[in-house]
């Protein structure tokens, strides 16, 4: 069974710092791009940073592009989302992916408008990061 389970959300101050982990199993980790993704209040579901599988190269959205890092270990399959300076705005719901498609992730991860976008293989339930101002 596949499961990516997410932890370390919580309740932060602006300008603080969280490190979320997404835990992995049930299938080749190092076959599997993983992203993260967060959905605000009222929002929809939108991309934060995505590691993939075939080189290890990292993407990040513009909004977290300096603040947030990516990074995984292979021996507990896990990624985590290193958090810093953390905004009122980061607030959401913040859920971990997993394809094995490397394009694919990079497809959510940006939104890009493709002729056919197909779902990811697996997500996470979520977990929840609340930054107050």
């Amino acid at each position: 069974e596949v499961q990516l389970v997410e932890s370390g959300g919580g309740l932060v101050q602006a300008g603080g710092s969280l490190r979320l982990s997404c835990a992995t199993s049930g299938f080749i980790f190092e076959d599997y791009a993983i992203g993260w993704f967060r959905q605000a209040p009222g929002k929809e579901r939108a991309g934060v940073s995505c590691i993939a599988s075939a080189d290890g190269k990292t993407y990040y959205t513009d909004s977290v592009k300096g603040r947030f890092t990516i990074f995984s270990d292979s021996a507990k399959n896990t990624v985590y989302l290193q958090m810093n300076n953390l905004k009122p705005e980061d607030t959401g719901v913040y859920y971990c992916a997993a394809d094995s498609e490397d394009l694919k992730m990079v497809t959510w991860l940006y939104n890009l408008t493709v002729p056919r976008k197909l779902p990811m293989d697996y997500w996470g339930k979520g977990t929840l990061v609340t930054v107050s101002s």
